[in-house]
């Protein structure tokens, strides 16, 4: 990087945590709990929706989605079709109900409804799934610095770590959302510069209609697919309905979230801060996607490198394997060039009509695809022969090869911070919600009980450092989980079918105890992790198989465990 992108990138970030510092301090003096945990339950419409997508898209979409687009097409937007339903019926049931309750935590809800051991049961899987979630947000900007500057990775997240922790300590959820309103704008103004210029940067005689044509020839929006097949991860089916159940668990019972909306000053301001992320967010990520679709038919003029990820291609250095990777080098890029070639003859014959053409060049491409597939499968084999543990996805390196490479200076110090804003936008909530979680549910409810104002909030501060230091930790094992947006999505889905079932039971099973209900989550959590290890099921379709056995066996056992009066009651 040049010196001006280094000045980009600090200038952005130090305004970033100084001015949200400042903005929190300024307006916490004095903060209770609910001033540190819900910002005083001020937000406007505009300040949700902005905290709500901000905590959602974390460096993760960024750095990832481009790079799903790249290797598997647009199909992955399918996994948003059913979040514009699930914020509709979020804001029906569960706005509402939790202002009227006006619970701190979503949890809180679950012991007014069951009991005590319910509500830990709940809150401890959120703290385990969003930990892990955490971490890996965490992990992805740190692969930044690593492949500019050849950092040991392990100091890069630990000093993300303590940017992040150091205003979500000083200021809670108001420091969170004053960041993440300038985080956002980072971001925005980032990612349009980029989608501009991978554009702008076709060759000459590629005009932007042939490069839709390219894209689309080569499979890379292939957005919308009706099979219905459980074993595949993206398609019409899993993306409205399993997609569904996911977003309904994470807006409406994961508290990373529920916090955010929970901090409007009432409930129209909550609802239209998540009306406008269910309008927004298909959008926002088709254009992300479109960005890597983008990069591939700029890929497909420029030669590419044989493999993205060059850290894991130094390892070759000075090995007996370093000469034949060469030669499968030399070999892609020749073949790379006759792909060129072919490509411009087929985007003429398409623009003169000539179908014979346009199909002979078709079949020469096909066979030009499969020998560039061969090479790099070819590369991957390698490395793990040099390696075994080799990570031969290198899915998440393609962004930001492109943007280190092809980016002009300036512009490479903005898009390394929007990677950076990104992940601290959402690790800084994730965090928060840890904290609040852990100390409004755990420490308060079961060791503690009642705790002056003052001292909550300074036991909330140590438990936003304590948690910022093991998402650190849990973080240093994130190397190796393939695509990122594809790991954290995948974990979340790990939990969150059981953990809407429980909400699910409480909403809807008037006779259901808590005795029933603890004991379904916990089979199911069984169920799920069998499913993930022994079939191939598509992870989306655990939230909604899941949700389902935990309401299936709460019926099933409700008459060995029979609710009182007091669990009955419609709240």
């Amino acid at each position: 990087m040049h010196l001006l992108d280094w000045l980009v990138l600090a200038s952005a970030l130090s305004f970033v945590v100084l001015w949200s510092i400042r903005k929190s301090r300024l307006a916490s003096k004095g903060a209770t709990m609910h001033d540190y945990v819900l910002s005083g339950r001020e937000a406007k419409w505009y300040t949700v929706a902005v905290s709500v997508m901000a905590t959602q898209a974390s460096a993760i979409t960024f750095i990832s989605l481009p790079g799903q687009a790249y290797v598997d097409g647009m199909r992955f937007v399918q996994s948003y079709l059913g979040l514009p339903l699930a914020m509709v019926l979020l804001c029906i049931v569960a706005i509402p109900m939790y202002h009227r309750l006006n619970v701190l935590t979503a949890y809180e809800f679950l012991e007014k409804r069951f009991d005590l051991k319910t509500r830990t049961l709940a809150a401890s899987l959120f703290l385990l799934q969003r930990s892990l979630a955490a971490a890996i947000s965490i992990y992805a900007p740190s692969i930044v610095l690593s492949i500019i500057m050849g950092w040991n990775v392990s100091y890069v997240i630990f000093v993300i770590g303590v940017l992040v922790v150091l205003y979500t300590t000083t200021g809670g959820t108001r420091a969170v959302s004053w960041a993440q309103s300038y985080q956002m704008a980072i971001i925005t103004l980032g990612m349009v510069s980029v989608g501009f210029l991978v554009v702008y940067s076709m060759p000459k005689d590629v005009t932007f209609s042939d490069a839709l044509r390219v894209a689309a020839f080569s499979g890379k929006f292939n957005t919308i697919d009706f099979t219905f097949d459980l074993n595949n991860k993206y398609t019409f089916w899993s993306g409205l309905i399993g997609g569904l159940f996911l977003q309904m668990s994470y807006f409406g019972t994961d508290q990373s979230q529920v916090q955010r909306y929970l901090s409007g000053e009432s409930v129209t301001q909550s609802r239209l801060g998540l009306l406008f992320n269910g309008m927004m967010k298909i959008p926002m990520q088709f254009g992300i996607l479109f960005i890597g679709a983008m990069m591939f038919v700029f890929y497909q003029f420029t030669t590419p490198p044989l493999f993205f990820n060059q850290a894991e291609v130094a390892k070759l250095n000075g090995t007996r394997y370093e000469a034949e990777y060469k030669r499968l080098a030399e070999d892609f890029e020749k073949a790379s060039n006759v792909r060129s070639v072919r490509l411009r003859a087929f985007t003429t014959a398409v623009n003169s009509g000539s179908e014979s053409s346009k199909q002979a060049v078709s079949q020469e491409l096909a066979t030009n695809a499969a020998e560039l597939a061969s090479l790099k499968a070819r590369a991957q084999a390698l490395l793990k022969e040099n390696d075994p543990k080799a990570a031969t996805n290198d899915t998440n390196y393609i962004f930001l090869t492109f943007v280190i490479n092809h980016l002009p200076t300036g512009l490479v110090g903005l898009l390394i911070a929007v990677v950076f804003s990104a992940s601290m936008s959402s690790a800084s909530s994730e965090i928060n919600a840890l904290a609040s979680t852990t100390i409004v549910d755990l420490y308060k409810r079961l060791f503690q009980g009642s705790l002056s104002e003052a001292r909550s909030v300074w036991v909330m501060r140590w438990a936003t450092v304590i948690w910022g230091a093991i998402i650190v930790g849990f973080a240093q094992f994130m190397g190796s989980l393939g695509s990122l947006i594809e790991a954290v999505n995948k974990v979340g889905s790990l939990f969150y079918g059981a953990i809407l079932g429980i909400f699910m039971a409480a909403f809807f099973l008037k006779k259901a105890s808590g005795h029933a209900v603890f004991v379904a989550a916990l089979l199911t959590e069984i169920i799920i992790f069998s499913l993930n290890y022994f079939t191939d099921i598509a992870f989306l379709w655990y939230n909604l198989i899941g949700c389902a056995l935990v309401l299936v066996l709460a019926l099933a056992l409700s008459p060995f465990f029979p609710s009182s009066a007091k669990t009955r009651k419609a709240l």
